[in-house]
């Protein structure tokens, strides 16, 4: 769990190619060896970490998504809990590094942590299709904004916040649509 943390603290403060075994061992009083024998690999390291943010990240959505169906939390708060994990959390550049240095498989955990988080928290389960569409465009737009919202919506002469901004209205017409559907 330390060496999770070291490699999530360094992703957040210099990047992807911050996160190597030397330099998350060193985060933690370690050796190399220790965390080469934890870990298998730098890929390992890599894995663990998605498992471990992706948990993360959806047991705060998971609960986020509680609150907002109680009246506790607005859809615009969701979407920014959400966009705010791929962008100043690290999710963002790290499925991004991932992608580009060929470690696709690394991803696998978060993107299996998203799918049982839908299956929870859909009201049909796995046959729920309108959230996994939901999820979907969700995880895609704050991907998107992540890697490259801030100088696309500077060109595009919109706030920096545009994209959060749709994707609160997306949720919050999702959300009415959900609650029109339970009433008699």
């Amino acid at each position: 769990m330390a060496a999770l943390e070291a490699a999530r603290s360094l992703l957040l403060e210099a990047g992807p190619q911050a996160v190597t075994l030397k330099a998350v061992a060193g985060r933690i009083g370690r050796t190399h060896a220790n965390l080469l024998h934890h870990f298998g690999s730098a890929s390992g390291l890599q894995r663990a970490l998605a498992a471990y943010m992706g948990d993360n990240i959806c047991s705060k959505i998971a609960e986020a998504v509680v609150q907002m169906r109680g009246g506790v939390v607005t859809p615009h708060e969701l979407a920014n809990l959400i966009f705010d994990h791929f962008d100043r959390e690290g999710a963002g550049a790290l499925a991004s590094w991932m992608l580009l240095s060929g470690n696709e498989d690394a991803l696998d955990p978060i993107v299996e942590a998203i799918h049982k988080l839908v299956d929870e928290i859909g009201e049909e389960g796995h046959a729920d299709t309108s959230l996994h569409e939901l999820t979907l465009e969700m995880v895609l737009m704050a991907l998107g904004d992540a890697l490259l919202g801030g100088p696309l919506s500077a060109s595009l002469g919109l706030p920096r916040e545009a994209g959060r901004q749709i994707a609160g209205r997306k949720l919050a017409a999702s959300f009415d649509a959900w609650q029109a559907q339970l009433k008699p």
